[in-house]
């Protein structure tokens, strides 16, 4: 074989590893929570009890966090465009089933992403103060601002009086 056919042959093989291993990280699509059935969904009525509901639909993505008068179950499709990096919502359905307060279905609600904001599933931290910043800027900042018998000024109303 000649030097050039090798060479070609070389050259074909990393263009062929390298496309291998890149096809690895290309995106993908995710599916998140409760996946809808709009056959199910028909079905709840108003007048339904609970356990109907529950029997159709299973338990709920979440409840209401005040006397658990409504309970939602939330769909979300996402995508990724390249392996480990951020997802992007593409559609997001939430079905509420609202009860009454005899504990009786009153009304069964969908929602789109056209109608709010995108519920998130994925993140599970509280956002703080602190991270809107780069550590060296908290470092100066308080470096700058060294108080050792504080500002004079409480929080608290009335703490520093009779000083």
């Amino acid at each position: 074989m000649s030097r050039r056919l090798v060479s070609s042959l070389a050259r074909l093989a990393v263009v062929g590893l390298l496309a291998t291993g890149v096809s690895g990280c290309i995106g993908e699509d995710l599916r998140h929570g409760y996946q809808i059935d709009q056959a199910a969904v028909a079905s709840i009525k108003p007048g339904a009890s609970p356990e109907q509901v529950l029997q159709i639909l299973g338990s709920p993505s979440t409840v209401s966090t005040v006397g658990n008068k409504s309970w939602y179950y939330i769909s979300q499709n996402t995508r990724r465009t390249v392996m480990f990096l951020g997802e992007s919502v593409q559609d997001q359905k939430v079905v509420a089933v609202y009860f009454s307060p005899g504990f009786k279905v009153e009304r069964v609600a969908l929602y789109g992403l056209q109608d709010g904001r995108v519920f998130d599933f994925i993140e599970r931290t509280t956002p703080t103060s602190g991270a809107d910043r780069a550590f060296l800027s908290q470092l100066f900042r308080g470096l700058t601002r060294y108080e050792p018998f504080g500002s004079g000024s409480s929080p608290v109303p009335g703490a520093n009086r009779g000083l």
